[in-house]
């Protein structure tokens, strides 16, 4: 028996006993490979994942007609991750490919295709995510319109954009964010916006990592291990919305991705791709933006978007620093709270905060603040908080929204 007969052999096992191994693009997926592939070459992923750089290779030799060598690289891609059912798909068309013409890209018989279930629709929608992340590449020197200032202290910062499937990884760099990596992920099976326990859906806003989970502690089904965000947050609480548990996580040993919709609420990612994450992260301090489409800006700009809200949080600091009480109650909200406590319950503490200081100015250190805009404009600001003459202080965090031509804060207190 020839080994192209053992292969398709092979390929048609493979077919019955894991249909979800047979889906990608149809005919018009090849196309968009040839948009994508311009002048035949697909322009440079920063940092991609290893496994998906090389499938990426095998496309590119696709769109040049050089199908015998795009077959030896997929061979090879699978022979190191035999879990990417992408692929092993890719690898079966390429077979397929060599006895007949194809009629689709996962041209499988029809009865396998419906034995697949949603697995071949949902591999499609990976493979377009995939493409569509590397044909809508952000520009260059951009960075998303949230993080308006990010202190050293933030030496990494993650954004999730949930409709191309996609983290991006950044550095905060002398010099200011730098995109180091990108990376497909999957969120919850019924989308974003999450609202309520249970409700299958990954939320959208600004989040911090809150610790590393040791992977030994773990179930299997979370691969390499854990980052916690902390969902809900202070916004989150204040919309009533609850559930908790929202991590970023790994996948299955048996599964090197999952479908775009996949999870109960969390963001999942290859196995060597969190590792790389882990690696790298800083809990605490690491904010997640979690978004339903990034908007990308050019990174100079941020600095002109953040300064007025950078001179009422001066006119804040100033006012703490006088002493003036009654000034700077004016900065807060009516229905303010704080670990539970209202205005009222809290501002006694802010005024013996004051009454120590005796006037001595107050220095905000390692300042970031960062912008999350839906049905409010809200700012979520971290900074230490250190008298004139002193060493140390306490960490706070304030959420302020915007209301009318005025910014105010809804929410205060020290988190580290």
């Amino acid at each position: 028996m020839t080994r192209r007969l053992l292969s398709i052999f092979w390929l048609a096992g493979a077919v019955l006993s894991a249909a979800p191994a047979l889906a990608w693009a149809q005919d018009k997926a090849i196309r968009q490979i040839s948009l994508v592939t311009r002048a035949k070459s697909i322009p440079a992923t920063p940092a991609a994942g290893v496994a998906e750089a090389r499938l990426i290779d095998v496309y590119r030799l696709v769109a040049k007609g050089q199908n015998r060598d795009a077959l030896l690289k997929a061979e090879s891609l699978i022979r190191d991750y035999p879990t990417f059912l992408l692929a092993q798909l890719v690898y079966g068309d390429l077979l397929a490919a060599r006895t007949r013409p194809l009629q689709a890209l996962g041209d499988v018989p029809p009865d396998m295709a419906r034995a697949s279930g949603t697995a071949l629709t949902d591999l499609r929608d990976e493979s377009q995510l995939r493409l569509k992340a590397l044909r809508e590449r952000p520009p260059a020197g951009s960075i998303p319109s949230q993080f308006l200032s990010l202190s050293p202290r933030n030496k990494h910062a993650i954004a999730v954009d949930t409709s191309r499937a996609r983290l991006y990884l950044f550095e905060n760099t002398a010099t200011g964010l730098s995109l180091v990596a990108d990376y497909y992920v999957s969120v919850g099976k019924s989308g974003t916006e999450k609202s309520m326990e249970g409700d299958l859906r990954t939320p959208l806003g600004i989040y911090f990592i809150t610790s590393n989970l040791d992977p030994k502690t773990l179930r299997d089904f979370y691969g390499a291990g854990a980052l916690p965000i902390n969902y809900p947050n202070v916004l989150d609480t204040k919309r009533g919305k609850t559930g908790s548990g929202i991590w970023l996580h790994g996948n299955p040993p048996d599964q090197f991705s999952r479908a775009p919709l996949a999870t109960d609420g969390c963001v999942a990612l290859a196995n060597p791709d969190l590792d790389r994450i882990i690696r790298t992260v800083e809990i605490r301090t690491t904010p997640v933006v979690i978004a339903s489409q990034l908007q990308w800006v050019p990174a100079h700009s941020v600095q002109v978007e953040g300064k007025p809200f950078a001179d009422v949080l001066l006119a804040w600091q100033q006012t703490k620093s006088s002493g003036n009480i009654n000034k700077l109650l004016d900065f807060y909200t009516p229905d303010f709270n704080s670990f539970g406590k209202t205005l009222d319950q809290w501002s006694p503490s802010l005024r013996s905060e004051v009454s120590r200081l005796g006037g001595k100015p107050i220095q905000l250190k390692d300042l970031s603040f960062l912008r999350w805009k839906d049905s409010a404009d809200t700012m979520v600001v971290t900074f230490g908080e250190v008298a004139e003459g002193a060493q140390l202080g306490p960490v706070k965090r304030q959420y302020w929204v915007r209301q009318g031509d005025r910014w105010k804060i809804f929410f205060e207190g020290v988190i580290g």
